[in-house]
């Protein structure tokens, strides 16, 4: 309807107003001029305009002539309802747009109030806070002032009662000076009194002195007098009579018979009951039956009882060694126990060695498999004996011969005192013990067999080595035995009591024997005793930890630890030490190096200096030859 109303015809303005011919009105400025614009635009906006409703009707009229009339006014109907509804949509947009407005202008409320909430908790929290250390200020204030004051309290009251203990000693020095001068004047009294009484009694103490040794000059005649005659009466009975001095004579005799039988007697009985009830003091170890170690430890000789009656084991059960050296010791395993069922002659054996590498373990377990007692005793506890040594080994060969299984006298450390009497310098004691060991041991027995072990065999007397049948070296494990020990102990000494659950102790799931192979290579030149130090290591970190777990990185630094611990026990060895006991079984040995991180042992040297070294070699090459020498013809 733009067109009926003459919206789309652009507006012409307004004619203005011609100019007035008059003198004043060409001077006189419009009435509109001293309008503002705001002013100009309110008029123009309330002029009519006559025009647009002249051509409106003739529009109107135009259109009532016009065929198309109708549908005319129908498509301005719908573009009205069209431009209304464009409208409505607009208003809806705008309600919509005023909608999300509120909900925008809510959520920003809301996300101010929550910072203003937490910025309020904030701000209630540093002030808790603040408040609370201001507490604590106060509290620890108070502690101290009251401890300051309990400090002034107890330093008064110690003060005081320092004062109260001076006054006390002095109250008591005094009455002790006064009971002294008391005592004193007492004394002087009553000593003034009795040299008084003393004086005034002279004579009739003179006179009881004399009348008193009147009578023992008299008694002490007649006694003579009369003993005299006693014993001339029995003199010359005897002479006129033989019967009575044969009798007489006899009597002594039996007498001293008696008394010299008794005193044999007694030794012999006290010599049989050490043996079949007690054990020499030599002995530090037996599997023997003793009545008062029973009395004394009686589990732990039940325990032992009960293993009698078992079966016996192998001989190198629980042992690791190279297989070599198995395949020998079970030979002399078998020998030894044909020998006892057979009633013949023991051998006896020398197992030498660095330290910890099975010696004594294999000498029980060899007594055990024989069905023989076995006694342990140490080298070194002889020569403190002194002059007692010679009895107390004379008491251990005694004691052995009565034992009806046959013993195994096993002597740790024998070089201590089997040493040579011709360059070592040995005490006078010490050589008789050493003459003595010789005798007894001079012929083969079939009730004892001799085992020595020794980290030095060189040290040994000749005479010793003349009694030895068979030598047996016992080395460093290697490293197919290094691992087997390391499984072993590992199973003993961790995994046992993890799989009980009765201890507090737990192992992380890795590969155990991957870990064990890998120590194996780490541990080179540790013997079994390290290896199994090394077990009882793990686990007692295993319960030194928090939560009783055994990880592999602990494996490996505790083995890393010990292998660094006897890389320096190594170099603490001195050098007579190094080439005569550990010196043999070190240079079989490769050095390791440093791997993948961690640390591994490595052999020490004995010397930097070449010539030094060739000499070593040298010495321990003739030292093992002569060994392997000796070893050949006494098995030959």
């Amino acid at each position: 309807m733009s067109w009926l109303f003459g919206y789309s015809r652009p507006q012409m303005p307004p004619p203005e107003d011609p100019p007035s011919n008059d003198g004043e009105s060409g001077t006189a400025p419009p009435a509109t001029a001293n309008l503002t614009k705001a002013e100009k635009r309110a008029m123009e906006a309330y002029r009519f305009d006559s025009s647009a409703l002249e051509r409106a009707a003739q529009a109107a009229k135009e259109l009532e002539r016009s065929k198309h009339a109708k549908e005319a006014l129908e498509i301005s109907k719908m573009q009205e309802i069209t431009r209304q509804q464009e409208q409505m949509a607009k208003i809806k947009e705008y309600e919509v747009s005023i909608e999300q407005a509120k909900v925008q202008q809510k959520k920003i409320d809301h996300e101010e109030r929550r910072k203003t909430l937490q910025e309020e908790t904030k701000q209630h929290q540093m002030r808790a806070q603040y408040q609370d250390q201001l507490a604590k200020k106060r509290y620890e204030e108070q502690l101290v002032q009251q401890q300051k004051s309990q400090e002034e309290i107890l330093k008064k009251q110690e003060e005081s009662v320092a004062k109260q203990e001076a006054l006390r000693r002095a109250t008591i020095e005094h009455e002790m000076e006064l009971r002294e001068k008391n005592k004193l004047k007492a004394i002087e009294a009553e000593a003034r009194a009795r040299a008084k009484a003393d004086r005034e009694n002279r004579d009739i103490t003179l006179e009881q002195i004399r009348l008193k040794a009147a009578e023992n000059r008299t008694t002490i005649l007649e006694s003579i007098k009369t003993a005299g005659s006693v014993i001339g009466t029995g003199l010359n009975a005897l002479v006129t009579d033989w019967d009575k001095t044969l009798a007489a004579a006899g009597g002594l005799s039996l007498l001293a018979l008696g008394v010299y039988t008794a005193k044999g007697a007694t030794s012999v009985t006290a010599r049989f009951i050490e043996a079949r009830i007690g054990k020499p003091s030599l002995i530090n170890e037996t599997s023997r039956f003793s009545l008062l170690e029973a009395i004394k430890h009686p589990i732990l000789t039940m325990s032992k009882a009960v293993n009698r009656f078992r079966k016996p084991t192998d001989a190198l059960a629980g042992v690791v060694l190279e297989p070599n050296l198995e395949r020998r010791l079970r030979d002399i395993a078998i020998a030894t126990k044909n020998t006892r069922l057979n009633k013949g002659y023991y051998r006896n054996l020398l197992m030498y060695g660095p330290p910890g590498t099975g010696k004594t373990l294999f000498s029980k377990k060899l007594a055990k498999h024989s069905e023989m007692d076995y006694a342990i005793l140490t080298g070194g506890d002889v020569a403190p004996m002194g002059k007692g040594a010679v009895a107390a080994i004379h008491k251990v060969f005694d004691w052995a011969n009565t034992s009806r299984k046959g013993v195994l006298l096993f002597i740790d450390e024998a070089d201590a005192f089997l040493r040579k009497r011709s360059s070592e310098r040995i005490s006078e004691d010490l050589r008789a013990a050493l003459n003595a060991f010789l005798y007894r041991t001079s012929d083969q027995s079939s009730r004892i067999m001799l085992v020595l072990a020794s980290n030095t065999p060189q040290q040994f007397d000749s005479a010793i080595n003349d009694r030895l049948d068979k030598m047996i070296e016992f080395g460093l494990p290697g490293y197919e035995e290094r691992e087997r020990l390391i499984r072993l102990y590992f199973d003993k000494f961790v995994l046992q009591p993890a799989s009980e659950g009765k201890r507090r102790l737990s192992v992380e799931q890795f590969d155990y024997g991957a870990l064990c192979s890998k120590l194996a290579e780490r541990t080179a030149g540790m013997s079994g005793r390290a290896l199994s130090k090394l077990g009882v290591a793990w686990q007692a970190a295993a319960y030194a930890s928090d939560d009783g777990r055994l990880t592999e990185r602990m494996c490996i630094e505790i083995c890393d630890d010990a292998v660094a611990d006897h890389r320096q026990k190594m170099e603490w060895l001195s050098e007579e030490e190094k080439s005569r006991t550990m010196m043999p079984y070190l240079l079989d040995l490769p050095p390791l190096d440093k791997t993948t991180g961690h640390t591994k042992a490595t052999i020490t040297e004995i010397d930097d200096e070449k010539d030094k070294k060739e000499s070593a070699t040298t010495k321990v090459k003739t030292v093992s030859k002569k060994t392997s020498n000796k070893s050949t013809d006494v098995e030959k």
